[in-house]
């Protein structure tokens, strides 16, 4: 076991796109969370040119609650949730940083558990496992649950990985590693992405541990599609494939 790290802040990293009825909820459930040891919050919010008032709810929300340090980034036009990953995780200024979406799908009192394996100084990242562990689990899509799994199992075969929940939204990085990566994809190909580029850095520390999910209908709100499946194999497949390692980072180099 390292020594355990010193972190100061935790960066959360909200992409949103059209959350203006929910998002203060979310933020809500961010502003309550007591993080271990003194950790700061830093929440970096990234409105993806939403066609609602998600801008006014933010301002709104920064005004009535000033306690809460909310960086808030917007793009002018709509790029998608991975582009809005890859605005958050520039501008994250913490040790360590996390990805929240800015649905109720996930629960921000889980963060200490994500943070445990990082503050006893066994992990560099974590992932949210929604299939494994006791913690409460929505029943909503069965061939989404097949899909998951399946995009799980065949990033493993490539990556040498044995995770169990690939597609989760809830991942925990270490800040200087993520910010090195050279990430490219704009949609939801973030997830095989991260992972494929993750799993090929030397002597990486890579977790899991279980967390509840409530899951979205899409009449709640829920935005992936049969499409972004089609899409994560093919990432699949050119990330653990096609690119070549000395691509991975924006240096050309994995500095430690």
């Amino acid at each position: 076991m390292e020594p355990q790290p010193r972190i100061k802040k935790l960066s959360i990293i909200i992409p949103a796109y059209n959350e203006g009825r929910t998002i203060h909820r979310i933020l809500n459930k961010v502003r309550a969370v007591e993080l271990p040891l003194g950790i700061a919050k830093e929440v970096v919010i990234v409105n993806d040119c939403s066609k609602d008032d998600t801008e006014e709810a933010i301002k709104r929300y920064q005004a009535a609650h000033p306690d809460l340090p909310i960086q808030y980034l917007a793009h002018e036009i709509n790029k998608g949730k991975g582009a809005a990953l890859h605005t958050g995780i520039e501008h994250a200024s913490g040790e360590y940083l996390i990805i929240q979406d800015a649905d109720l799908e996930y629960d921000p009192e889980e963060y200490n558990d994500l943070l445990k394996p990082v503050l006893s100084g066994f992990a560099d990242i974590v992932y949210g496992s929604r299939f494994m562990g006791g913690n409460p689990h929505r029943i909503l899509f069965f061939w989404h649950s097949i899909g998951n799994k399946f995009l799980t199992f065949l990033s493993n075969m490539f990556s040498n990985l044995n995770l169990t929940d690939m597609e989760t939204c809830y991942k925990l990085f270490r800040t200087d590693i993520i910010q090195q990566i050279d990430l490219k994809e704009n949609r939801f190909g973030f997830e095989p992405e991260v992972t494929a580029k993750v799993a090929r850095i030397p002597n990486i520390r890579i977790y899991e541990v279980g967390i509840s999910y409530y899951g979205r209908t899409y009449e709640e709100g829920k935005k992936i599609g049969w499409r972004d499946g089609f899409r994560a194999i093919y990432c699949i497949l050119k990330y653990n494939i096609f690119t070549a390692k000395r691509k991975m980072f924006k240096n050309g180099v994995f500095q430690s």
